[in-house]
């Protein structure tokens, strides 16, 4: 008899742990004997091997899994689109197959085969894909859908890119890309994320691969995964990470700090005691931020930052993605998502609040005054030129002047002041 509040959770064909859910519908975790006696990992910081079902009666394990599904709209209309109950064990039984991370949710009944199976995707699959802002549940009939699940408000299609072509993956089949479509209200946002993702790695932060195409007019990013990698033979292999919500035992729902989420010096700190390389990566993380104040990215989140666990046992902040000039797109909210000395908006941030900033990471001020005046004098500069490299590549696209205009404008306040 098939056990509807139970599920397992794999690593490829190893078998991690169970989960269940109560009468309630909190959801537990239980690691696997076999799983901890041959030196498998912890899946994340909040969910230590020897944990026992402690976690499942805090909460803790729920949220860590419920950080692995889509949010909002998104949400709404994957249940709706497999006329499935809106809750949280429910989405992850019909898409849990292929998260962010090295785990594979699947049915008690079900193991996975470790063969590896995908669509291809034609010209006119991608199209109507893109019509369909990447809805991938409403595309085929329902024995061929996929099992993908990735977290965010906004849709995205995971699939295998190989060859110059495209394939989507059936089942637990992992991914190496994901595609991000245009949206309704928010046109430009493909490109503004390619753009502002190149600009941050022209300023030497480490961020995601990304490419701005299009297919029937339709413009699109396709994103490299950066917890998938090929090995060898060419296979995609799977990289574990956990996102910071996770890594800190927050839901969704606080991934913001005004809605009682992590600070930023409560991610500094992570990173500082999480990290195989904090020197580095406690740098990066500063100037992620630092970024963002000067790009105009007023959404980088607790989500939008991850540690990657490397096949070696090391961890290391993962590359930055999600990484969009907001401030030239109109009806999004100005605010920082993580405050910089107690101000959230930008355009009032000055050196005293900077100084605030240092104190919270307990770093010298002086150090992190340098590393501002550093970036808001290259980034005009290398912002032109950027654009250029970007049109020579993508094509002329005008709209990106108002990214340009903002990085130029705040980067002189923030010298000013």
């Amino acid at each position: 008899m098939i056990d509807p509040d139970a599920l397992n959770v794999w690593s490829e064909q190893r078998l991690v742990g169970y989960l269940w859910r109560n009468s309630l519908g909190q959801i537990g975790f239980r690691y696997d004997a076999e799983w901890i006696a041959t030196g498998g990992f912890a899946i994340s910081r909040t969910l230590p091997l020897d944990a026992g079902d402690a976690a499942a009666e805090e909460g803790v394990a729920h949220r860590f899994f419920a950080n692995l599904l889509p949010e909002g709209g998104v949400r709404e209309r994957i249940v709706r689109d497999l006329r499935i109950p809106n809750t949280d064990f429910d989405l992850l039984r019909a898409i849990g197959g292929e998260c962010a991370g090295a785990l594979s949710i699947l049915p008690v009944e079900r193991q996975p085969s470790g063969e590896r199976h995908y669509r291809p995707l034609t010209d006119e699959d991608l199209a109507n894909l893109a019509a369909r802002r990447g809805r991938i549940y409403t595309a085929w009939p329902a024995d061929e859908r996929p099992r993908l699940s990735l977290a965010g408000a906004q849709d995205k299609c995971p699939v295998l890119f190989q060859n110059e072509g495209y394939f989507l993956p059936q089942s637990e089949a992992p991914s190496s890309h994901i595609l991000k479509f245009e949206l309704a209200d928010y046109r430009h946002l493909p490109a503004y994320e390619t753009f502002t993702t190149q600009l941050a790695r022209t300023v030497g932060l480490p961020v995601v691969d990304i490419e701005l195409r299009s297919i029937k007019r339709i413009r699109y990013a396709r994103i490299a995964r950066y917890d998938r990698v090929r090995d060898d033979r060419g296979e995609v292999q799977r990289w574990h990470q956990e996102d910071f919500c996770q890594a800190m035992g927050y839901g969704h729902e606080k991934k913001y700090q005004n809605d009682g989420g992590l600070s930023f010096g409560q991610c500094y700190l992570l990173v500082r005691n999480a990290s195989s390389e904090p020197a580095i990566d406690t740098q990066h993380l500063l100037r992620w931020q630092i970024f963002n104040v000067l790009a105009g990215n007023s959404d980088g989140h607790a989500k939008n930052l991850s540690l990657l666990h490397l096949p070696n046992g090391a961890i290391r902040l993962a590359p930055f993605y999600d990484l969009v000039c907001t401030r030239a797109i109109q009806r999004i909210d100005s605010h920082l998502a993580f405050d910089v000395g107690g101000e959230r908006n930008p355009s009032l941030i000055a050196r005293p609040h900077w100084e605030a900033f240092a104190r919270q990471c307990d770093i010298r001020p002086r150090f992190l005054i340098k590393l501002v005046e550093e970036m808001a004098t290259r980034l005009p500069q290398v912002a032109v030129s950027a654009r250029t490299t970007f049109e020579e590549r993508f094509g002329a696209y005008p709209a990106l002047q108002r990214i340009e205009r903002i990085v130029i404008k705040q980067c002189e306040r923030v010298i000013k002041r």
